[in-house]
């Protein structure tokens, strides 16, 4: 087919909104805790009703997706997500933010079945590689923008306490202590904004290759029998966990171990981790032409385990470097996982890559275990056990036997 550089757009585009607003969450956490006096625990099932919704929708929605097609699921997922928004602004109690995140979540989960292979047909099957790096910057971006969103939403309440402005009606809506809500305020109207863009706009016939189509039962049943696929499985629940448990507990632990002011100092945190990955991302691009992507990975991830524990244990002035460095490093973590998962078996690669999709649930699990053990034990030992999913990470570079091995430029022949 032709290849389609404005349906590009918006898919990048797609990618910008579903990390808006998904990695909103842990600039809130500590007016959420504040706004309904929770404890760890309970604010950690936030997370967790929001990733949930990944390991529940992505099997659903491929199968939605072979009978409704891109266009009509895209526009259901923004329409949940639009859903999600609106209940939490209508019904500003706890119980309506679990609900409202799950929604939100299953929106997200159906919108990534769908741009992954829509990309590969918009841009032309010999540049999906570069779009696709592309799309993880995009994502990246968003994750950094989103905290300083955030902290612009602030400065006009409370400029809005002195004179009147454009968000004035919104605070007025809100309760007092629940100013942070008008976020959703803004997601309504940016998936609104979604629905109707892709109502209007025409979408291909996407024809899925052979790797990319998810097989029957006995397909994943015999998969299942190849350790492989359970150790990358595992591989990609400790990643998420361990990229969810950073990033929605560093404004919390800095309130909690150092006083500083969660909507300036830990927004700008959480949003410089994001910044940094990005960053990161590109580094691990070049480093992986040269390297091989086993030593890539332990390497990374060994600074990530360092940059953890300064972060933990140092004080404040390192803990504002050493966070947004885990993220850093952190940020080759998640290709080099999909990349050698899928070069270890011949394959059921379509099968395969849902398994390893599902793994995203460990955005719910670790962050959840973190609060509970926080709760216990103390926020700083419940981040601790991030050491542990990190170390399971650093060992693929020891066990990793890909039968394909990245691509390398030999800089010495």
């Amino acid at each position: 087919m032709r290849k389609s550089p404005y349906l590009v757009f918006i898919i990048m585009l797609t990618f910008f909104v579903i990390s808006f607003l998904s990695n909103i969450i842990g600039p809130l956490i500590p007016d959420i805790i504040q706004g309904f006096h929770l404890n760890l625990t309970l604010v950690a099932l936030l997370p967790f009703a929001f990733f949930i919704a990944y390991g529940i929708m992505s099997i659903p929605a491929g199968m939605f997706l072979e009978v409704y097609h891109e266009k009509k699921v895209m526009i259901f997922a923004f329409a949940l997500a639009c859903l999600g928004s609106m209940l939490i602004v209508i019904f500003p109690n706890y119980l309506s933010v679990i609900v409202s995140l799950f929604l939100i979540g299953c929106g997200m989960a159906m919108l990534q079945v769908v741009i992954n292979p829509l990309l590969r047909t918009a841009g032309g099957e010999e540049h999906y590689a570069f779009y696709s790096v592309m799309g993880q910057l995009t994502f990246g971006f968003a994750s950094f923008l989103s905290p300083m969103v955030y902290q612009y939403f602030l400065s006009q309440k409370k400029l809005a306490l002195t004179e009147a402005n454009w968000m004035s009606a919104i605070f007025d809506y809100l309760p007092e202590n629940l100013s942070w809500l008008s976020l959703y305020f803004l997601f309504v109207a940016i998936c609104l904004g979604m629905i109707v863009v892709i109502y209007v706009s025409s979408f291909p016939k996407v024809e899925l290759q052979e790797d990319e189509k998810a097989g029957p039962l006995a397909t994943h049943l015999e998969l299942f029998k190849n350790k492989y696929v359970l150790l990358y499985f595992f591989a990609m629940l400790c990643y998420v966990g361990t990229e969810q448990g950073v990033a929605n507990w560093i404004s919390q632990f800095l309130v909690t171990y150092h006083q500083a002011n969660p909507q300036t100092v830990g927004a700008d945190t959480i949003a410089y981790f994001w910044g940094m990955m990005t960053a990161g991302g590109i580094l691990g691009l070049v480093l992986l032409k040269i390297l091989d992507s086993r030593v890539v990975l332990a390497s990374f991830t060994f600074l990530a385990m360092i940059s953890l524990g300064f972060a933990l244990w140092g004080p404040l002035d390192y803990a504002l470097v050493a966070f947004p460095l885990v993220g850093f490093f952190a940020s080759v973590i998640y290709p080099v996982i999909f990349s050698l998962a899928l070069n270890s078996v011949d394959k059921h690669h379509g099968s395969f890559s849902g398994i390893i999709v599902t793994g995203i649930i460990g955005g719910a699990i670790v962050p959840f275990l973190v609060g509970w053990i926080g709760d216990n034990l103390g926020l700083k030992t419940g981040m601790g056990i991030l050491f542990i999913s990190l170390g399971y990470i650093f060992s693929i570079g020891f066990w990793a036997k890909p039968i394909i091995q990245n691509k390398r430029i030999a800089l010495f022949e």
